[in-house]
C-alpha cells in the first residue's frame, strides 16, 4: 500500500476513528486503526477503520492520491501521534514494506510497526444489514438530515445517566413511528425529551424504539459536521448503524441515488426497557414563566458559586406582582448569594422551588430559543422547561436545601 494524504484530512479522520478505538485490550489489533487504500472509478480512497467490538466507526477520505492499493493495522496511539507532530506538512505518505509502516514528511521519516490486515476483527456490514442479510438485518431503515438529528442528540444526551445499575437509562432512548423521531433521556433526576419530523424519502420497516448507548451519540455529534448531509439509520434487534451520505443527484433525500457513505457508525443496542417516560411528564402546571434564556443562565451560574456538595441547590423565588425572579444561594463557612432578574412574563401565584444549578444550565444550554418557558406546580413537585412549539421538554426534579 502506497498512498499520498491530506494531513489536515486524516488528522480529522485519525481523531475520530481513534475515539471508538479502547487505550487498553488484550487483543492488540483491537488496539488498531485498520487503513484500506483502493482506487475507484479512477478516483482514491482510503477508509480508515476502528473498533471496541461493541461501537464500530469506517471514514473514508478522498483527498489521496493512491498509488498502491493495500491494508494495513497499525496502533491508532502511534499512528494519532505522528499525523500531530506533523503539523507543518500539508501531505503525508503512508506506505507499507512487509510488518512495517513508513510514514514521511517533508523532513522527517516514521516506522511504525504494523498487524496484518487480516488479524483486525472483522466489522459490522451495514449494506448486508440494510438488505436484510448479516447477522443483525435492519427491521427499520429511515433517513434524517444531519442539522435535525444533531439537535436531536445535544438536546438530550447531556440527561443520560454515567454510573448506574439501571443500564437502560445509560443511553438514549430513539424512538421512530413513520415520519416521528423522537429521542429520550434520563438519569433518574431529570428527564430531557426532543421530537422531529423526519426529513428523508424512502423510510420502511415498522416502528421501532431502541436504546442508544452514551457513547455512540457522543461520536454522532462529532460527525455531523455537514448540515446538509443525510444520515441513513438502520435499526436491527441488537445493533444501529449511522451513514453519513453526501448529497447525491437525489438532493441528499433518496438514498438509493445517494454515493457511498463518507461515514459509517455502528454500535450494539442496551438492553433492557426504557422507564415509562410519559408518565413523569407533568400536564398540570398551574405556574408559567417566560424568562429570557441567557438572563436566567447567567443568573443561575452567578448563584451556584456559593453552593457546595452539602447545600447543592439554588433557590428560585418568583413573584407575580413585578415579574421578578430572585436566586438565592447559601453555604456553610462561605457566604450566600442573592441575585434577581427580570421575567417576560409570569402567570400564577408566587413559588419558591430549589433546584440543582447544573440541571439548569446544562438545559440552557442546548436550547435555541431566545426566550425559555419553564412551568411550575409547587415546591416539591418537578418543573418543565420546554420550547415554544413544544419539540423540546426538559424535566426536573427539585431539591431539598438545609435550612
Amino acid at each position: 500500500m502506497k498512498v499520498i494524504c491530506d494531513r489536515g484530512a486524516l488528522m480529522d479522520a485519525i481523531n475520530s476513528v481513534a475515539g471508538v478505538v479502547p487505550s487498553r485490550t488484550p487483543t492488540p489489533a483491537l488496539s488498531c486503526v485498520k487503513l484500506t487504500a483502493r482506487k475507484v472509478g479512477g478516483a482514491g480512497e482510503l477508509t480508515l477503520s476502528g473498533t471496541d467490538a461493541e461501537t464500530s466507526l469506517h471514514l473514508t477520505l478522498t483527498q489521496v492520491d493512491v498509488q498502491k492499493p493495500g491494508e494495513a493495522a497499525v496502533p491508532a496511539d502511534k499512528l494519532r501521534a505522528i499525523i500531530s507532530a506533523e503539523d507543518n506538512d500539508p501531505t503525508l505518505t503512508l506506505e507499507t514494506e512487509g510488518d512495517l509502516m513508513h510514514i514521511r514528511g517533508t523532513n522527517a521519516h516514521f516506522r511504525v510497526f504494523a498487524y496484518p490486515a487480516k488479524d483486525f476483527p472483522p466489522m459490522p456490514d451495514f449494506a448486508a444489514a440494510v438488505s436484510g442479510g448479516g447477522p443483525d438485518p435492519a427491521k427499520a431503515v429511515f433517513s434524517h438530515q444531519a442539522s435535525a438529528l444533531l439537535e436531536l442528540v445535544q438536546r438530550t444526551v447531556f440527561a443520560t445517566a454515567r454510573e448506574t445499575s439501571r443500564y437502560a437509562i445509560n443511553g438514549v432512548l430513539l424512538k421512530r413511528d413513520g415520519k416521528k423521531l423522537e429521542f429520550v433521556a434520563t438519569d433518574g433526576r431529570r428527564l430531557a425529551l426532543s421530537r422531529s419530523q423526519l426529513t428523508g424519502a424512502n423510510a420502511k420497516g415498522d416502528a421501532v424504539a431502541c436504546i442508544v448507548p452514551t457513547k455512540a451519540l457522543n461520536i454522532v455529534q462529532k460527525l455531523a459536521r455537514d448540515p446538509d448531509e443525510q444520515v441513513r439509520i438502520a435499526v436491527g434487534d441488537s445493533r444501529i448503524f449511522f451513514a453519513f451520505e453526501p448529497a447525491g443527484p437525489g438532493g441528499g433525500k433518496d438514498p438509493d441515488k445517494a454515493p457511498a457513505p463518507r461515514a459509517v457508525l455502528s454500535s450494539v443496542l442496551v438492553e433492557g426497557t426504557f422507564p415509562p417516560y410519559e408518565d413523569v411528564i407533568p400536564k398540570d402546571q398551574d405556574k408559567r414563566v417566560l424568562a429570557g434564556r441567557d438572563d436566567l443562565s447567567s443568573a443561575v451560574r452567578k448563584a451556584s458559586v456559593l453552593t457546595n456538595e452539602e447545600s447543592r441547590g439554588v433557590k428560585l423565588a418568583f413573584t407575580a406582582k413585578d415579574k421578578r425572579l430572585k436566586l438565592s444561594s447559601r453555604a456553610p463557612e462561605m457566604g450566600e448569594s442573592e441575585i434577581s432578574i427580570d421575567l417576560q412574563n409570569y402567570e400564577g401565584e408566587d413559588i419558591e422551588i430549589s433546584f440543582n444549578p447544573a440541571f439548569i444550565t446544562d438545559v440552557l444550554k442546548v436550547v435555541t430559543e431566545q426566550n425559555v418557558i419553564v412551568e411550575l406546580k409547587a415546591s416539591n413537585k418537578p418543573g418543565l422547561i420546554r420550547s415554544a412549539t413544544n419539540d423540546f421538554v426538559y424535566v426536573v426534579m427539585p431539591v431539598n436545601l438545609p435550612g
